[in-house]
């Protein structure tokens, strides 16, 4: 095995817009899930995979990711920041993020879709990747169901034969997880400075230019944070996998009546009142959940407050 990649630009410059009003003050990175902002989770696998070296690709909302994350030294990291005035795109944004980074020739890297949460191999990916000397890989998942993603067909060597959108009767049932491995060289053929999507323009040019862009197949866990109810999900998710029942910050004041359970996440100096029901849920910081309220798989916000016996289902409450 070639040795870890060890340079990666994680793409957080996205608004969110299908999440607000959340996303009004906090990009959906950096909305805490589980315990962490939901780019915080990403930067600590991939260290755990070997990455040793991070670009944000910023453009929403820039200014609040280097407060929190400043030069990665906490997070066992070296962390540089490249923000876009004007949003350009998934390839514009990588065009820009990897001018922060010193590519050697041949040298591979990290993308990271910067709303994705997935438990597929990052390792095994890059192996895949350098035994195939491809300019590209990119992670798929098979779904039961490919209708509302574009598909992305691969011959029984892995390596990708078209790139499709959406259409009712797809080609094949695995999806662009987003993730990929960019070998150095490929990302020179990235205009600077002009908006692209990677997806849509740069993946099918390159296909067509005979570029060996490959598919790494691993259906593990993954999520698209996309809309508010699967951003619950995901938090209730990695909960559940790494913490148990329930992740309560020690500053959350909670009535021994109250039982919190199924995955749920309950932030710094919230209050939780007698015989609350809290389940798969979300309570940000500071909130108020008065007795008797029922909350299952829902969100509430930071220093809102639930009445007294409400009945809370897939909400989000608050704002």
């Amino acid at each position: 095995m070639k040795g870890a990649i060890e340079k990666a630009i994680l793409l957080v410059g996205g608004k969110g817009t299908r999440l607000a009003p959340l996303t009004n003050s906090t990009p959906k990175p950096m909305i805490r899930i589980a315990g962490a902002p939901v780019t915080e989770h990403q930067i600590l696998k991939a260290r755990a995979a070997g990455v040793r070296e991070i670009v944000l690709a910023t453009s929403y909302l820039a200014e609040v990711f280097q407060p929190y994350f400043g030069n990665g030294e906490k997070f066992g990291v070296s962390i540089k920041y490249a923000v876009e005035q004007e949003p350009l795109g998934t390839g514009g944004a990588i065009a820009n993020a990897a001018k922060e980074l010193s590519l050697k020739p041949n040298e591979s890297l990290f993308i990271f879709n910067g709303d994705v949460l997935s438990e597929h191999n990052l390792a095994a990916q890059s192996q895949f990747h350098q035994e195939l000397g491809a300019d590209v890989t990119l992670h798929l998942i098979e779904v039961v169901d490919a209708r509302p993603y574009g598909c992305v067909p691969i011959d029984r060597d892995g390596r990708v034969l078209e790139f499709l959108e959406k259409m009712p009767e797809p080609k094949a049932k695995t999806i662009n997880a987003g993730c990929y491995i960019f070998k150095s060289e490929i990302i020179e053929k990235l205009p600077h400075g002009e908006v692209i999507s990677i997806e849509r323009d740069a993946f099918p040019k390159w296909l067509s230019n005979d570029c060996k862009i490959y598919g790494y197949l691993d259906s593990s866990y993954w999520i698209d944070m996309g809309t508010p109810e699967a951003m619950v999900r995901a938090s209730r998710d990695l909960v559940r996998r790494n913490h148990g029942a329930a992740l309560i910050s020690p500053s959350a004041t909670i009535h021994p009546s109250a039982v919190i359970d199924e995955g749920s996440f309950v932030e710094a100096d919230s209050l939780i009142n007698s015989d609350v029901r809290i389940s798969g849920s979300i309570i940000a910081h500071g909130a108020i959940i008065e007795s008797g309220a029922i909350i299952e798989n829902s969100y509430i916000a930071s220093q809102s407050r639930v009445k007294m016996g409400s009945n809370l289902h897939e909400n989000f409450h608050g704002f």
